[in-house]
């Protein structure tokens, strides 16, 4: 009966196992590694997501750096009128963003939201690009986030790429890669898409209302680009023989090299524009 029941029993990763496949894919102590992940993929985690990140820090170790990208759950967006002014009648009802307290975007994954409220972590202050990160250079990446083009120079992700920091994709699509954008604002291309709109941030009791000018992450930046562009990047860097695939739990994942990808993503978006660039573009 004990056999049986044993025999049974069903079968879980743990922290031990999770931190066995992180370093069969090549992560290492004292890597600087910004994670996407889709947890259902993983499988069954005895004691649940919070498991992965731990195994995660277990192997960078205390000289590693632990990023996710969270942006943040507010739906203020979808209450703009056509001046990016967010609508009178909702305007009091709005929250402001608070680095510390409000919750990643949920669409970004549990881990976001994990790695955030982890002990420790820091949380940059760009509401719709910030990163939480947790490590040596945790304070250092999120630090003095610009809040106008949140996705370039001086970001979190500037920061990595500087940090020669990695990337690991943990059963999320490719296109879900944030450093893409990091490429999005430094490639020469023509009419990049900008949005303008007002983003509240709580001060103390009350909100403050400042506009924020951004490239467009919703869509392509620029027109001529394919809807799923991001995903055709990280497909053709892979074809070329970069990057690293192996499974992580029961997800299919993938590391790469963040220098590698960001210089790959910018070659393969300036391909794709012959027109003659103006405005924003690499210094």
């Amino acid at each position: 009966m004990i056999d049986r029941m044993a025999s049974e029993a069903p079968s879980y990763n743990t922290r031990s196992s999770l931190r066995d496949d992180l370093t069969r894919m090549g992560l290492s102590a004292g890597d600087t590694v910004m994670v996407h992940a889709a947890m259902r993929k993983v499988g069954p985690i005895l004691n649940g997501p919070d498991v992965l990140s731990a195994a995660l820090l277990d192997v960078i170790g205390p000289d590693g750096t632990l990023l996710v990208y969270t942006s943040w759950d507010s739906v203020h967006d979808d209450l703009l009128d056509d001046d990016g002014r967010v609508l009178a009648q909702w305007r009091d009802h709005v929250p402001g963003f608070d680095p510390q307290t409000s919750r990643a975007v949920r669409m970004n994954g549990v881990i976001a939201e994990f790695v955030r409220t982890m002990p420790g972590a820091r949380r940059s202050g760009n509401p719709g690009a910030s990163v939480a990160a947790i490590g040596r250079l945790a304070d250092w990446i999120t630090a003095d986030h610009p809040q106008d083009y949140g996705y370039g120079e001086g970001s979190p992700l500037a920061k990595l790429i500087e940090a020669n920091g990695r990337i690991l994709m943990v059963g999320a699509p490719w296109d879900t890669m944030t450093l893409i954008h990091h490429a999005d604002h430094l490639a020469i291309l023509p009419a990049k898409r900008v949005l303008r709109y007002e983003v509240p941030f709580a001060t103390g009791a009350e909100t403050t209302w400042r506009f924020t000018e951004e490239f467009d992450t919703t869509e392509p930046v620029v027109e001529s680009l394919p809807a799923n562009y991001i995903e055709q990047i990280v497909t053709a860097y892979v074809a070329g023989g970069s990057g690293r695939k192996g499974t992580i739990g029961l997800a299919p994942s993938l590391l790469v090299e963040a220098q590698s990808m960001l210089a790959f993503a910018i070659e393969w978006l300036e391909a794709r524009s012959a027109v003659p660039a103006t405005g924003f573009g690499r210094v």
